[in-house]
């Protein structure tokens, strides 16, 4: 079943139903299916069994929000409504887009943003220990070039573990008329729009190149588990006399203030992130923050 074989009459429990094959035929994730799935349950146990879509109004979903704050006995941290809100959110604009829905009674909904922490990140002294850190694994009886290609090139780039992870040979260019460059490549195409390409600074070779004829890597850049990289930046952190905990997450913030401080146009950061419109704005709210510290 698809939304085109939706109406107004449709019953909630089958448009449920329809988004969720919508959701898996879109490639999404099963925890956040599962996670789409339970918001909306909640919702479809708050209206009668026999419930349209096209009879739901806007003040039926704030009073549904409200029970849920408020009435239903079971606590609702800030985190888990606004998350719920995104579900409706989602749900009654894929209606409304496939058209199903003439009026998408979610679109007035007020979105309840939850801002994590701020992040933790490295100072420019900081930066330049942990480089120098990771350089003199360069320079030890025996040389070891990993520590410093995988540092730098986060610290570069701004990439995600995930993306780091994924990154194969051929994925690095080093020839390009315009200088070194990272593709960053998804395997989903619902990932697509994160693909990017980004500049490799020219200091940042020698060491790759140290690395490659090191390890003789045949496909993936790094071959190891998560955590073993993890272990790395660790040991690189102690190394530095770091009392932070050196972390992909921790590199590529620092990456994107170093951009922002720097003062790179807005538009250029996100892209280089590979974050959406709607992610950038918690994320420039949070960089101007840790600017402001600075």
């Amino acid at each position: 079943m698809t939304e085109a074989h939706l109406t107004a009459k449709t019953g909630l429990a089958t448009a449920i139903q329809a988004w969720e094959l919508y959701l898996n035929d879109q490639g999404r994730s099963p925890n956040t299916i599962k996670a789409f799935l339970s918001d909306l349950g909640l919702m479809a146990s708050f209206f009668p069994p026999d419930q349209t879509i096209g009879a739901i109004t806007t003040a039926d979903l704030n009073h549904f929000l409200h029970w849920l704050e408020h009435e239903r006995g079971v606590p609702c941290s800030p985190k888990s409504l606004s998350r719920r809100i995104t579900t409706i959110k989602s749900f009654f604009r894929w209606l409304q887009r496939g058209g199903a829905l003439v009026l998408d009674p979610a679109e007035k909904i007020v979105q309840r943003s939850v801002l994590s922490p701020l992040p933790q990140v490295l100072t420019d002294t900081e930066i330049e220990a942990v480089l120098l850190a990771a350089d003199r694994y360069r320079r030890r009886p025996k040389p070891d070039a990993r520590p410093y290609t995988l540092l730098a090139l986060l610290l570069a780039t701004g990439i995600k573990k995930s993306e780091c992870l994924g990154i194969h040979l051929n994925h690095i260019e080093l020839d390009a008329p315009d200088g070194p460059y990272l593709f960053v490549r998804y395997a989903s195409p619902t990932n697509r729009y994160k693909e990017r390409k980004l500049s490799l600074p020219e200091d940042w070779v020698p060491a790759y190149q140290e690395y490659l004829s090191q390890y003789n890597p045949t496909d993936r850049l790094f071959p190891w588990s998560p955590r073993r990289l993890e272990y790395l930046l660790e040991d690189i952190g102690r190394d530095a006399g770091l009392e932070k905990h050196l972390s992909f997450d921790m590199c590529r913030w620092t990456s994107a203030l170093q951009d922002y401080l720097n003062n790179v146009e807005p538009e250029k950061i996100r892209q280089k992130m590979g974050v959406s419109k709607i992610q950038w704005r918690e994320i420039s709210m949070k960089l101007r923050q840790l600017a402001s510290e600075q």
